[in-house]
């Protein structure tokens, strides 16, 4: 086994900064912190339209019935979301009316009865007029300052032999000039997210070249069945584009205009190389040691750099990531000495902007540490109320030299098993409703008296266990654990104001949360 030894850190390296410059620094983060919060709270308002191609009765009636259980959901999962509901039908050039609009509301009866007028009618040729339907849902609706959600569902494709070789009175395209590119890039402008519901393969084309427009975006199977089922796969669809938006514009937070960057598409190698072609570097592995009480926990000192152990590393690391997130990029990795076999992975920040880049990585493993100790707290009693333990992966540094530069990574073991999921996040969101979860966020509220939550849980659920990686904390103390933690009022209207307490809150005796 190799050696460990304490990382010495030069005395100059120690804070030599004036308690005046300490002060404005505090007042600096908690205008940053408010500022954030209010842009947070403005993605939890949502403005929902659903474009409809109304030469399909059965759809109509499925968004007319899906939308009050839609509704019931958002407020039994995230009370903290405001939906307003706006619908745009389109038909053919030719038709009358080609186009129908009825602008946002938040009366969700007066949906049901603007939706109770619509006529499902069309005929002639399969392509519709779906720019017009598009366009005018951008640009005739009364949109918000707030996460707009745009859920186009039809069975046909646009006109023009661009899109689809069925017989078309408009091979040229729309005699109304409109564009796919047009189009889009309005959406684009208006940060509007686009979501689509297939029916038929005939729209395969258009959901290709609407890719290669504006990147990715999630498309929902919504093909008929008998009603009920129908009417279950609108409201998956539709709560699904609504928390998965809000869980973006929250977590983009302050760079709200790069919501549609974040859905382009990266190139990922999801294959584990072949380690033999790979050679192996050296560098040292960093980490804090294990917390052994929470004054530990809460003691700064604990986390200072000459608290970190230090030990030399041999290790292997694909060439290309095989993920990658909001924050960091993902590389397999594997040890060039210990269990050469064993599959590991590696993340690198994308972009840090700060002077300080390892402050940034310490962060991450200190975070690592706390998430750690608290879970193994829960098990404690987890495991007396036979409630699935939550476990974390300990993440470590890694710190290498190359071309004369400093490199930093952080490592991990290799979550496999199963899919990997996002439960939540940290503007408070409840992605993938898990009782457990929640009460284990709501566990390390109590635990630490009210100092701090982990939240933004993701990972893998397997049969026994969760097990979950790159956890966020928000703590009374903001000068803590990165970016991400938005301090007290961070716990306030992130946990405590959407936070339900469930039946493993119960079981765990945690005090009841009042929101």
């Amino acid at each position: 086994m190799q050696s460990e030894k304490i990382l010495s850190v030069a005395s100059s390296s120690k804070s030599t900064v004036p308690k005046s410059k300490k002060k404005q620094n505090v007042i600096d983060r908690e205008r940053a912190i408010l500022n954030i919060l209010a842009k947070i709270d403005r993605s939890k308002e949502v403005d929902l339209c659903y474009v409809l191609d109304c030469s399909m009765g059965s759809y109509i009636a499925a968004a007319k019935k899906c939308i009050l259980q839609v509704t019931e959901h958002i407020k039994n999962t995230n009370p903290c979301i405001k939906v307003r509901i706006g619908f745009c039908g389109y038909r053919d050039y030719r038709d009358n009316p080609k186009i129908e609009i009825f602008d946002f509301t938040n009366s969700f009866e007066k949906f049901q009865q603007n939706l109770a007028k619509v006529t499902a009618i069309g005929g002639g040729d399969a392509p519709e007029d779906v720019f017009g339907g598009l366009n005018s849902a951008i640009t005739r609706l009364s949109w918000n300052d707030c996460t707009r959600v745009l859920l186009h569902i039809g069975d046909c494709p646009p006109h023009g032999r661009r899109f689809t070789n069925l017989l078309d009175d408009y091979p040229n395209g729309d005699p109304n000039g409109l564009t796919a590119e047009s189009v889009l890039e309005k959406m684009k402008s208006e940060k509007i997210l686009y979501f689509f519901g297939k029916i038929t393969e005939y729209t395969d084309e258009m959901i290709r070249i609407f890719h290669s427009i504006i990147g990715d975006f999630p498309v929902f199977d919504l093909e008929g069945g008998d009603p009920t089922q129908l009417i279950n796969k609108f409201i998956k669809a539709t709560t699904s584009s609504i928390i998965s938006s809000v869980s973006l514009a929250s977590t983009i937070g302050s760079r709200v205009g790069d919501v549609y960057s974040s859905r382009q598409k990266i190139f990922t190698d999801p294959k584990v190389p072949d380690w033999s072609t790979l050679s192996s570097q050296t560098g040292e592995i960093l980490n804090y040691h294990i917390l052994k009480s929470l004054d530990e926990l809460k003691d700064q000192r604990f986390f200072g750099k000459e608290k970190l152990y230090t030990r030399k590393f041999s290790f292997k690391i694909a060439p290309r990531l095989f993920s990658t997130g909001v924050e960091k990029r993902a590389y397999f990795a594997t040890s060039a000495i210990n269990r050469p076999s064993e599959t590991m992975v590696m993340k690198k920040y994308i972009q840090i902007i700060s002077d300080d880049i390892f402050k940034k990585y310490l962060e991450a493993i200190e975070i690592s540490a706390v998430a750690n100790y608290l879970s193994k707290k829960f098990n404690l009693i987890a495991k007396t109320k036979k409630i699935s333990p939550v476990n974390f992966l300990r993440a470590k540094l890694v710190r290498l030299i190359i071309n004369n530069r400093t490199n930093y990574y952080i490592l991990e073991e290799e979550l496999c098993g199963a899919e990997f999921k996002r439960f939540n996040t940290n503007s408070g969101i409840i992605t993938l409703s898990r009782p457990t979860l929640e009460a284990f966020s709501h566990f390390t509220y109590e635990h630490t008296k009210g100092y701090l939550v982990v939240c933004d849980l993701q990972g893998i659920e397997l049969k026994d266990q969760f097990l979950l990686t790159d956890p966020a904390i928000h703590c009374a103390d903001n000068s803590r654990f990165g970016h991400t933690n938005l301090g007290q009022e961070g716990i306030a209207r992130c946990f405590l104001a959407n936070h339900k307490c469930n039946e493993i809150c119960k079981k765990l005796g945690l005090e009841l949360v009042s929101n």
